[in-house]
């Protein structure tokens, strides 16, 4: 079947980007608070830790979890890219690059106001009005293409939200200081032990079908960057985090499909496809190469970045049906990398440890005990359209089952992709996935990206493999 044009189509190329800086600047502020020899995330003017006692739990994944896990204040605004239903192809570029500039006028009033507390009217009151000319050059673009841009407008004003909850476990000797202004906080932490089994353990699809992995590395050639291909096309830093990248070795903001399916690869079998999550970070004030570089310490994100002991890339079934051949160039992303005052709804990550995965975590991060590894596992939707690779909020062209394993109407079963990541810290450090500053290093934000180059041969193959009952790689 013909597939649609890609909703993300660009024009021209621009210039690609350069590797992050080296250059020297401060980090932000260290503050540690020492309590019986154990040192502790400080509480800062925006980052209040919570009271007294202990806590476990964290397991759920509703709205009011997700703001539990936050003990400072933020700048909650609409999402306007996820409210887009429709995109023509003509205004994509002129979108996605105001899309690109509104999440930089919210990091940039989030810090403004970190720096400044007092100043929070005036700084929404820029915001809203920044915003507002934004959204009006999106609504203009889409009108000039034959969409209809609804009621956009409506989304300009932003609002503070402040949560505060109890004090959680934190790791001893946690060295968080560089940025406790904006996460991650201590009730966003949990001993593993003390959370109640909540899963099988063994995946959530029990091994009722066969799989396929594909073998990529673990970005051991540091393909890094703060863009993100699928969501925000041609914005430089249009993350305002960094990613790590296996698969693929052209991505980045600006790769077009011809590059990236010329591009050469980390993966076995010719697969050129592009996986990317956001980077893993200790906490400890470790001055890392992006220490003064936008996405890294400019958009908060700092300390050592981790690497991960292992990643596993698995396509697999849910056993209720069988699956066909995911389209070339099909994009696909799991989580909300905004779910902190987006809500939850898109929110799919888990977190555990090694040793102990019929323990997952929706809300926190894990504190393992020693010899374990954290494990961050990132399930992929896998009912798809069939006919459209992306979509306008990127979501509505591939979504998830339902509770039977089975896709609905107009819907066909195609390989579900996990990535289960997993991470050797040091015992007692803290540590957090990098976000967009308003986000507060919240667990709840985490997120995966996914872009289909596998030679149709190989899918093939995964796809006999998967619906064969058999485990290929």
């Amino acid at each position: 079947m013909k597939q649609r044009q890609r909703i993300s189509a660009r024009t021209g190329r621009q210039h690609k980007r350069t590797r992050l800086s080296k250059r020297s600047g401060a980090l932000i502020a260290t503050a540690l608070a020492a309590c019986g020899g154990t040192a502790v995330i400080a509480a800062q003017a925006l980052a209040g830790t919570g009271a007294g006692g202990t806590g476990a739990g964290g397991t759920g994944n509703g709205a009011s979890a997700a703001g539990a896990s936050a003990a400072g204040r933020t700048i909650n605004c609409p999402d306007v890219g996820q409210r887009l239903r429709s995109l023509p192809a003509r205004a994509a570029p002129e979108v996605n690059r105001n899309l690109g500039q509104l999440e930089g006028q919210v990091a940039r009033a989030f810090q403004r106001w970190a720096a400044d507390p007092g100043a929070q009217d005036r700084v929404l009151n820029e915001l809203e009005r920044d915003r507002g000319a934004t959204i009006g050059r999106i609504a203009e673009a889409l009108r000039r293409a034959g969409g209809q841009p609804g009621a956009l407008g409506r989304l300009s004003a932003c609002r503070t939200t402040e949560r505060t909850a109890a004090a959680q476990s934190v790791p001893r000797g946690a060295q968080d200081g560089n940025s406790a202004d904006n996460g991650p906080f201590r009730n966003d932490f949990v001993d593993i032990r003390t959370v109640r089994p909540n899963t099988g353990g063994g995946g959530d699809r029990g091994g009722r079908s066969g799989s396929f992995r594909s073998e990529c590395g673990r970005n051991a050639n540091g393909h890094n960057n703060p863009d993100n291909l699928i969501v925000a096309p041609g914005v430089r830093n249009g993350a305002h985090h960094l990613h790590d990248y296996v698969g693929n070795l052209a991505t980045d903001a600006f790769s077009s499909d011809n590059e990236l399916a010329g591009a050469g690869t980390t993966c076995g079998n010719g697969d050129r496809s592009t996986y990317y999550w956001p980077v893993l970070r200790l906490r400890d004030n470790g001055r890392e190469r992006d220490a003064d570089a936008p996405g890294g310490g400019r958009d908060g994100n700092v300390g050592t970045i981790v690497r991960p002991a292992d990643v596993s890339l698995t396509f697999d079934g849910s056993g209720a049906e069988k699956v066909t051949a995911m389209p070339p160039f099909l994009r696909n992303l799991t989580g909300d990398a905004k779910a902190l005052t987006n809500g939850t709804a898109n929110a799919n990550a888990s977190w555990s440890c090694t040793g102990f995965e019929d323990r997952r975590l929706r809300n926190k991060y894990p504190i393992c005990p020693r010899g374990s590894n954290v494990v961050r596992s990132l399930a992929f939707p896998s009912c798809w359209d069939g006919r459209n690779i992306d979509s306008a909020n990127h979501r509505t062209h591939v979504v998830f089952p339902g509770r039977n394993g089975q896709c609905g109407n107009g819907f066909r079963p195609i390989p579900r992709l996990v990535q289960r990541l997993t991470y050797a810290i040091p015992p007692n450090t803290s540590y957090a996935v990098d976000s967009f500053p308003d986000q507060l290093h919240n667990p709840v934000t985490d997120h995966g990206d996914f872009i289909n180059l596998m030679p149709q041969r190989l899918m093939r193959t995964a796809v006999d493999c998967i619906n064969s009952g058999r485990d290929c790689r």
